[in-house]
């Protein structure tokens, strides 16, 4: 059986796959800053996916997933691991989610923080800080030039630093859970609101900041 690693199968199911098919088509076309990333090394030779698991297949194409060890039932991992990506597949599941301040819940909501922590422990076994200006501080900061798809990046949208935070999508995009009565969705990066706030982008990069989830 091919699992994708900690990601909640319920959530996709109730997520709209339109979704996912546009996350793919920005993975595809992403060329907006910085070189072009070299093809990660292909993975073994994996069994067909269910019909039923259409995430599933999305990911096999993208040689996202590998086959399970004789005899182990348990979750797979990439041969190399993408934490970006990992992360941005399970944040694209939240779109239409609700902002609930202090929510990091798929049922009842998530506020900015809460969204992009849940996309990183479920996707990459990562665990950020809670608050956008801890996860600002606990990652490393990049040039907007070489954002890529899965990166942090910032706002001041309260009047002090990094007080909103969403992830790079690609195509000039990011995905994020704006403000109460909104709901998690994609806006541009060059819109003149998000334009003047902008504050930064980060990436995830294993170490000491970070706590990685025990296998």
């Amino acid at each position: 059986m091919l699992r994708l690693a900690s990601f909640r199968t319920d959530h996709v199911a109730r997520a709209a796959l339109a979704a996912l098919g546009a996350l793919a088509w920005l993975l595809a076309g992403c060329a907006t800053g910085g070189a072009a990333q070299a093809p990660a090394a292909k993975a073994a030779a994996a069994p067909p996916v269910p019909a039923d698991d259409p995430l599933g297949e999305w990911l096999r194409r993208r040689d996202a997933l590998v086959p399970s060890p004789a005899g182990e039932a348990g979750p797979t991992r990439p041969a190399r691991p993408d934490l970006q990506a990992d992360a941005l597949v399970v944040a694209m599941a939240y779109v239409g989610v609700p902002y609930r301040r202090g929510g990091s819940d798929y049922e009842q909501g998530v506020d900015c923080s809460g969204f992009v922590q849940i996309a990183y422990r479920e996707g990459a076994g990562v665990v950020l800080p809670r608050t956008a200006a801890e996860q600002a501080a606990a990652t490393q900061p990049i040039e907007p030039e070489d954002l890529r798809p899965g990166d942090l990046v910032f706002f001041n949208t309260l009047g002090r630093p990094f007080s909103h935070v969403g992830l790079y999508v690609g195509q000039g995009r990011f995905v994020h859970s704006p403000r109460p009565g909104a709901q998690v969705r994609l806006e541009r990066l060059d819109g003149s609101y998000w334009r003047a706030r902008f504050d930064g982008a980060r990436r995830v990069t294993p170490g000491a900041a970070l706590q990685a989830r025990a296998e």
